[in-house]
C-alpha cells in the first residue's frame, strides 16, 4: 500500500506571513489540527499545529492576530512521498514521534498530508490467513512509539556512565 492510497489529498496550508488567528480559523473551518506552512508557491517550510497556536498565545500573552505563523511554526519537516510504501511512512512517524507528515513530490511540492487518523481509518483486521497491507497492529505499534515518554535526562546520563 502506498502513501497516496491513505493520505488526504489537497491539504489546506497557510502562508508563513499569516497570523495565528488566521491559521486557527483555517483549522476550524477545515476540521484539521495541522497546517503545512508554505512560502514561494507551494514550498513547505514548516508545520503549525493547533497546540502550537494555543501554547504560543498562552505563553506570550499576546493577541493571536499579532503573532505570525513564522514565529511559532516547527521548521523541521519530516515528510513522505506519494509513492512511498505506507510502512516507510510509519517508520518515519515512529522515529520522529510525529502524527502527521506532509506528502511531497520529487520537486518538493505539497501533494497532501498523511495523518495518523488517515492511517487508523485504513487499517484492517487480519482475516484468517489473509493479512491486509495495513493492520491494526501496525497502527498500535506506531502509536505506542509516537506516544512513548522520552527518557528523563538524569536517567539517560547515568546510563551512559
Amino acid at each position: 500500500m502506498k502513501v497516496k492510497d491513505v493520505m488526504t489529498p489537497e491539504a489546506k496550508t497557510c502562508w508563513i506571513t499569516e497570523s495565528l488567528a488566521d491559521a486557527a480559523k483555517l483549522m476550524w473551518e477545515n476540521d484539521c489540527g495541522v497546517l503545512p506552512v508554505i512560502k514561494d508557491g507551494r514550498k513547505v517550510v514548516g508545520l503549525i499545529t493547533d497546540r502550537d497556536i494555543c501554547m504560543a498565545t498562552a505563553m506570550q500573552g499576546r493577541n493571536p492576530s499579532s503573532i505570525s505563523v513564522e514565529e511559532v511554526m516547527t521548521g523541521k519537516v519530516y515528510a513522505a512521498a506519494p509513492e512511498d510504501d505506507i510502512h516507510r511512512a510509519l517508520k518515519t512517524m515512529q522515529e520522529h514521534r510525529v502524527r502527521r507528515l506532509p506528502v511531497l513530490d520529487a520537486e518538493g511540492e505539497l501533494k497532501g498530508i498523511l495523518s495518523f487518523n488517515d492511517i487508523a481509518l485504513k487499517a484492517k483486521q487480519p482475516n484468517g490467513k489473509k493479512v491486509p497491507p495495513l493492520t491494526y497492529a501496525d497502527v498500535v505499534d506506531t502509536y505506542k512509539l509516537i506516544c512513548a515518554h522520552p527518557e528523563p535526562m538524569a536517567v539517560a546520563a547515568t546510563a551512559v556512565k
